[in-house]
């Protein structure tokens, strides 16, 4: 059967390699670390499991669920915007329920773009930016995230036709996977370019609550004038250690949600309920589990940047998310050092040239294994190379 034209120029999805990659080494005995894939191993908080458990009884909450989100999740996700970022959001008409921030970012571009569009991804960058754009029949422009500029998109580099002609512009930060961050100076530049060229900003704000040292993460929504051109994604994922419960919301103008709302409704049935009750004990209850995510990743990053910089390898202490984003060693290129590792270690990392060509030369660790295997890894690290 002929597969279409844009599944076959798909490239295969950077975590489902790595995952295969894992598969086969373990199907051989090999006993594997995986520094790959960003996904929490600290548990879900008790309190957001016992509410699961009682929503998912009730009767009421086994039927469909609203299209939008139901009220009280709405009302939740804007709550908490304002508490967190002092911005106010109207839940009605300026908040989204997302099966996951990953689905809110791949189906956005299906209210934006028509075929042909163009629309501007970082580079190196998530994948699903690209991959979103591309089932919706645009074409993907890179805007290249350079070390020398912070990992951040020079935007007066960017030509005019460029900025004419783009549709949408996806941005993360905190950054997976540099790690970088970005003030609201920066913010500020983009929505002025942003607003005179009429061009949609999507903002990937999944890591704002993973911080250390202090930081603490901005919204592009707290720049004036910013909610008119924008729309930006919160997951419940890496702040409260959900990431298989797939919840998340989105924010934004009401014109912007009204549109993304519309695909939604055509695509999917929404979220279940008990789901949506369980992410507002969340987002209302006790916050200690964010304090305490924060210590063990602050604690697990120093580790690691030590002993990454006692081999004699470049890694920078990184103020947000769960990653670390390290130049390879001389004579290597990202897939060769990330292949050296798996062979000689059975260590996994993420090469950077799966986020795209500018991640060439880089490969991202990842913060979220427990204390004794990390350790292990170090220690095989260390024994190796050192």
């Amino acid at each position: 059967m002929k597969l279409s034209k844009r599944v076959s120029e798909l490239p295969p999805y950077l975590f489902a390699e790595i995952d295969r990659k894992i598969a086969e080494k373990r199907a051989q005995g090999v006993d594997i670390i995986d520094f790959g894939i960003g996904d929490p191993d600290l548990p879900t908080p008790a309190n957001i499991v016992e509410m699961l458990c009682i929503e998912a009884s009730k009767v009421e909450n086994q039927r469909y669920p609203s299209y939008r989100g139901m009220p009280r999740f709405r009302r939740a996700a804007s709550d908490w915007i304002g508490r967190r970022f002092d911005v106010e959001v109207d839940p009605e008409e300026e908040t989204l329920a997302l099966i996951g921030s990953k689905e809110g970012i791949a189906n956005l571009p299906i209210a934006f773009i028509n075929d042909g569009d163009i629309a501007l991804i970082p580079d190196p960058a998530y994948p699903v930016y690209r991959t979103g754009i591309l089932f919706s029949g645009g074409v993907p422009v890179e805007i290249p995230l350079r070390e020398e500029n912070n990992f951040l998109p020079d935007l007066a580099a960017i030509k005019e036709e460029t900025w004419r002609r783009a549709k949408i512009f996806f941005l993360n930060y905190p950054n997976n996977p540099t790690a970088a961050v970005a003030d609201l100076g920066f913010f500020e530049e983009l929505v002025h370019y942003a607003r005179k060229h009429e061009v949609l900003l999507a903002h990937d704000n999944a890591y704002s609550e993973v911080t250390f040292d202090g930081y603490e993460a901005p919204s592009l929504l707290q720049i004036p004038g910013a909610k008119e051109v924008s729309v930006e994604f919160h997951s419940l994922s890496k702040t409260y250690n959900m990431t298989g419960w797939r919840i998340g919301f989105a924010i934004g103008g009401k014109n912007i949600i009204e549109a993304f709302g519309r695909v939604k409704t055509n695509i999917d049935s929404g979220v279940f309920s008990a789901v949506q009750l369980a992410a507002v004990e969340a987002l209302e209850g006790p916050q200690d589990c964010v304090k305490s995510n924060r210590e063990i990743y602050s604690h697990r990053r120093d580790i690691l940047v030590g002993a990454l910089r006692g081999i004699g390898w470049k890694a920078d202490l990184p103020k947000a998310t769960l990653y670390l984003w390290m130049k390879v060693p001389e004579g290597f290129d990202s897939r060769g050092f990330t292949k050296e590792l798996l062979e000689r270690t059975a260590i996994v990392v993420a090469p950077g040239s799966a986020y795209g060509s500018h991640g060439e030369g880089y490969v991202r660790f990842s913060l979220t294994l427990p204390d004794e295997r990390l350790e292990e890894g170090i220690a095989r690290l260390t024994q190796t190379f050192a």
